[in-house]
């Protein structure tokens, strides 16, 4: 990233540029050209990385570049689906080999609403956690997972299994980060309450220590679901954030 760096390009110009590369991602699975497709869903999944890595090495992380980044991803994710839903809607027969059942067409798109649905709720159900300064990493499915399993069915041409697999692991990813943020929150709860002992017979003084309570004003975080370094804030003169520029 430091050639690029050095040519004057932000981060930010990358985020939009990937999302511009979905959309064309989007357009060849529309086409029928699933092989093609599968390929670019792997190369703008790792394109995604770049806006991080170029921010790095010009240390112009900010706090509106992280936000951009989060919600164009979303964009991105569901540009791609809207592709394969396209294809599969104008598609006269759908065959797999692999798929016992009839109605393939109908399986296909009830499957890429759920997997639209889940994959959002996967994303928020982080957001909401983290905006409430609790941290949520859990789950089987985030979003490296998800570009995976759909590139593998576009290039395997096993597309039902994919975007199947999506709709169900996608929300099962969602409800354990909903049971997740429950068990925290029940034993922050169950730890601040001094009247009442935990039930191993520690004090709960003991047990307090051990659980951090979330904080009112969690600290920036950087929008890819696996890696989140700490940020130190660095003075900048560009407005509106002349104040509010951080450096992971």
């Amino acid at each position: 990233m430091r050639p690029l760096a050095q040519l004057g390009i932000t981060p930010n110009t990358l985020t939009l540029a990937g999302l511009l590369l979905s959309a064309i991602t989007a357009g060849v699975i529309a086409q029928g050209s699933l092989l093609v497709g599968g390929l670019l869903v792997l190369f703008a999944g790792i394109f995604d990385m770049f806006d991080g890595a170029l921010a790095r090495a010009r240390n112009a992380s900010t706090i509106f570049g992280a936000f951009l980044d989060s919600t164009l991803d979303r964009y991105s994710e569901s540009i791609i689906l809207f592709g394969l839903f396209w294809y599969v809607l104008q598609a006269k027969t759908l065959h797999e080999n692999l798929w016992p059942f009839h109605n393939e067409q109908f399986w296909v798109l009830s499957s890429i609403y759920i997997a639209v649905v889940g994959s959002l709720m996967v994303s928020y159900a982080k957001a909401r956690a983290e905006g409430l300064g609790l941290e949520c990493k859990t789950g089987l499915l985030a979003r490296p997972e998800r570009v995976v399993i759909l590139a593998i069915g576009l290039i395997t041409g096993t597309v039902i299994w994919a975007v199947l697999l999506l709709a169900i692991f996608s929300n099962v990813t969602a409800v354990e980060r909903v049971m997740h943020i429950w068990r925290v929150t029940r034993h922050f709860e169950a730890v601040s309450q001094p009247d009442k002992s935990p039930a191993d017979g520690h004090n709960s003084a003991e047990v307090g220590a051990q659980f951090v309570a979330p904080t009112n004003r969690p600290e920036p975080i950087n929008t890819n679901e696996g890696v989140e370094p700490s940020i130190q804030p660095v003075h900048t003169s560009v407005p509106p954030f002349n104040r509010s520029v951080q450096q992971e």
